[in-house]
């Protein structure tokens, strides 16, 4: 399908300018000057302005029944932020490029699930959202990102990179424009005397609050990995830095795959068990980059490996909410889970990783990341099972 591929692409391409900066850390930290508490700090701008975009913009599409033109504007905005990226001169520069991105960003995912929501069979739904958000994203922002950046950096620097990562932004942004059709929003029925605020329907639904703290946690578990593990990898583990870029470029192309397996799983055996068996099993990234001792090849498949929860996060910030609220608070509930994932997770948690490593050493991000996959996996436990095909099934057993 067209829009599929067309919102995969253009989610792919900011996800490979919102990752350049961690790819390029090793080079841009001693070239500024930056402590590891500032990395985790720019980590964490990005995620608070993210968030803030993500709840209000995920609200006013709703309310406005807009959704192409505020991904085509926030396209353009992002890619200029990567050339301002390129052009900063300290710390203070380069936060400020990171809070405009993250305001510029944040919207696009709760819109382009919306329309795809809008769009797909409710019984491919989860394959359809996986694909949007995980494919894209993975072949582009994690394992193209790394080779295409890392020697560039390496030829001509940090800043040509960042120049480089800014092109496929503006070009995405015309194909968005010109070739997707959107579908009219349908407008939320009239509220009825004694009708709960629409904002109440989505924050006491239970999947919307089991989904908001597994999104806290693993996105928290994300923005960590991606800060840090390339300087776990380089300064703790004495990796070569192309063979680091390598190993990380294994997570990319394992959330590549897992956008096709692990939504086809849970639309074919729920929800829960899925998401809460994948989820647990990210604590094998971190110890294994922590303790393995063989060979590079073998770490890049344990790092597929415990890198494979990653294909839940289309389920925990898409698919499962779509099928708890109705279609009228879609973006609002989408909007608000992955904004909440990005303020307590993706603020707090590169700050706290940042902190931790100056005191403990950089093997502190090893132990964060194994608590915060417990603690996703106990949440996904808790979920209310919302497959098609399972509550099918299960309809047709009480009938």
């Amino acid at each position: 399908m067209l829009l599929v591929t067309l919102l995969c692409l253009n989610f792919g391409i900011l996800f490979f300018d919102r990752n350049a900066l961690n790819f390029l850390m090793p080079y841009i930290q001693p070239d500024l000057g930056l402590s590891y508490t500032q990395v985790g700090m720019l980590g964490s701008a990005l995620s608070l302005t993210w968030a803030i975009a993500a709840i209000f913009v995920g609200w006013l599409s709703d309310k406005l029944r807009k959704r192409k033109i505020i991904i085509v504007i926030s396209t353009v905005l992002f890619a200029l932020c990567s050339v301002t990226s390129g052009l900063a001169t300290g710390f203070l520069m380069l936060l400020a490029a990171r809070l405009v991105m993250g305001l510029s960003e944040g919207g696009v995912m709760p819109l382009s699930h919306a329309m795809v929501a809008a769009e797909v069979d409710p019984k491919h739904r989860a394959l359809a959202m996986g694909v949007t958000q995980n494919l894209g994203s993975s072949l582009l922002g994690s394992s193209l990102a790394p080779l295409v950046l890392v020697p560039i950096a390496l030829a001509w620097g940090w800043r040509d990179a960042f120049f480089v990562a800014a092109v496929p932004g503006l070009i995405s942004a015309l194909l968005v424009w010109l070739f997707v059709i959107e579908r009219e929003v349908p407008a939320p029925p009239p509220r009825q005397q004694g009708d709960r605020a629409p904002i109440m329907e989505v924050v006491t639904e239970r999947n919307v609050i089991v989904c908001g703290f597994m999104s806290v946690v693993l996105v928290a578990y994300l923005v960590v990995t991606w800060a840090f593990m390339p300087l776990v990898l380089v300064q703790l583990r004495g990796f070569a830095d192309g063979t680091a870029a390598w190993l990380m470029a294994a997570l990319g192309v394992s959330s590549a795959v897992c956008s096709f397996i692990i939504p086809w799983l849970a639309d074919r055996f729920g929800r829960r068990p899925v998401m809460a068996g994948f989820t647990f099993g990210g604590v094998i990234l971190p110890l294994a980059a922590l303790w393995f001792e063989g060979s590079a090849a073998v770490l890049a498949v344990i790092f597929f490996v415990g890198w494979m929860f990653n294909g839940t996060f289309p389920m925990f910030m898409a698919t499962v909410p779509v099928e708890s609220v109705s279609p009228a608070r879609a973006a609002t509930a989408m909007g608000l889970i992955m904004g909440l994932g990005e303020i307590l997770g993706g603020v707090i948690a590169p700050s706290l990783a940042g902190g931790l490593s100056d005191i403990y050493g950089l093997q502190a991000v090893c132990w964060l990341l194994v608590v915060l996959a417990v603690l996703g996996g106990t949440a996904a436990l808790a979920l209310r099972e919302t497959a098609p095909r399972i509550l099918a099934r299960q309809s047709g057993a009480i009938a």
